[in-house]
């Protein structure tokens, strides 16, 4: 497990290769493009990433082996959820 410096590095080249991609491609494509060309980005600088990674859980005595899925995993231990809207609106910003 990395230390919170890591992660926070991790964090970052995200969140700057997201904008890298938002500036090159803009607005209005599907949630699935910025996806691959974000894990592209991020493969390059040498990241590991997993794309639409399963999540299995557990309630009660019922396991459900996908309940949702990850839209990417970077070196194991960062979530990256992404969103493709139209317009940023009040439940955006919880």
């Amino acid at each position: 497990m990395r230390t919170l410096e890591g992660l926070n590095q991790i964090s970052s080249t995200v969140i700057g290769k997201a904008i890298e991609v938002h500036k090159a491609l803009g607005c209005g494509l599907l949630e699935s493009a910025y996806r691959d060309c974000l894990c592209y980005e991020l493969k390059n600088e040498g990241l590991e990433v997993s794309k639409e990674r399963p999540v299995g859980i557990a309630y009660k005595d019922l396991k459900i082996e996908t309940a949702y899925r990850l839209d990417l995993l970077v070196e194991n231990e960062l979530v990256v959820e992404l969103k493709s809207v139209e317009k940023i609106t009040d439940l955006h910003r919880a």
